[in-house]
């Protein structure tokens, strides 16, 4: 069995390929443009992986409003040829996705399950969403929505995740202020990339949620993350408004796992556990 992983140097891909080991098929943007459909063909059906994990994305959530453009070939047309060279190949596609999907005002005061109405906000969480839509053109997917990843980077690059500005912030600084009225589930790619690989061991192809149980607020995040790492530092709760960043953010987009769950997979850790895994992994290098 070979897996191709798309996105192989970041920290989702990384994961997956140290996971896999030998099955893994590693692609980074040096071996394969994904926003060039005859490269994404050529490459693949010369590899014929037996499944494909998408774990490339344009991430520049506040940036994507000024080039929407770009976020929507990374995030879309890239998906509809990596499921044009799977219906070739006739194998599954790995589309993963985001908790952006539940961008707007309206809440139902619980976890967002698969078939919760959908209302993406900004030109990123727009063009992830299109991304789903032309992966699951293709009926052998399955498309993994999650939040907030955070994970070690492939040798020679540097984490870019909310946990490791906070360590390097509370380095430098003796007060922070972070948002306090964002609840979602921030979510340790270790646990993600195990049930994706779960995943496709079953056929149950389909949309599915796959985050740390629990949620918090980015505040609350951001206070477990200083205590466990012993950091003191003063935390001045703001809100989003306050913060002004260029594009919107959901305000509650936590995502209930229990679709998942169903299956069997490998239990989802609560987020603490998941981040106290994290600290202790960066301990240890």
């Amino acid at each position: 069995m070979k897996i191709a992983v798309t996105g192989a140097q970041g920290q989702l891909g990384f994961e997956l390929c140290r996971q896999l080991g030998d099955r893994a098929v590693p692609l980074d943007h040096r071996r394969v443009d994904i926003t060039n459909r005859t490269a994404v063909l050529d490459t693949l059906s010369a590899l014929r992986p037996t499944a494909v994990v998408n774990a490339a994305a344009y991430t520049a959530v506040d940036r994507a409003e000024q080039e929407p453009d770009v976020a929507r070939r990374v995030n879309a047309d890239a998906v509809e040829y990596l499921a044009e060279a799977c219906r070739q190949l006739d194998c599954p596609l790995v589309q993963v996705s985001t908790d952006y999907a539940f961008g707007g005002d309206d809440r139902t005061g619980r976890p967002f399950v698969e078939t919760d109405a959908i209302a993406p906000q900004g030109e990123y969480a727009k063009s992830k969403i299109e991304g789903e839509r032309r992966a699951a053109a293709w009926p052998k997917h399955y498309i993994v929505r999650t939040c907030g990843l955070y994970g070690r980077a492939a040798p020679g690059r540097k984490p870019n995740n909310f946990v490791e500005t906070m360590l390097r912030l509370g380095r430098e600084r003796d007060a922070l202020k972070i948002v306090t009225d964002q609840r979602c589930t921030p979510t340790y790619v270790v646990d993600l990339a195990e049930a994706i690989r779960f995943l496709l061991t079953t056929e149950e192809f389909g949309l599915y949620h796959v985050v740390n149980t629990g949620s918090c607020t980015w505040y609350e995040f951001a206070e477990t993350i200083f205590r466990l790492a012993n950091i003191r530092i003063r935390l001045e709760p703001i809100t989003a408004a306050q913060y002004g960043a260029p594009a919107p953010r959901p305000a509650y987009s936590v995502l209930d796992t229990s679709k998942y769950q169903a299956l069997g997979g490998p239990p989802l850790r609560g987020w603490p556990s998941a981040l106290a895994a994290y600290l202790k992994s960066r301990d240890q290098l």
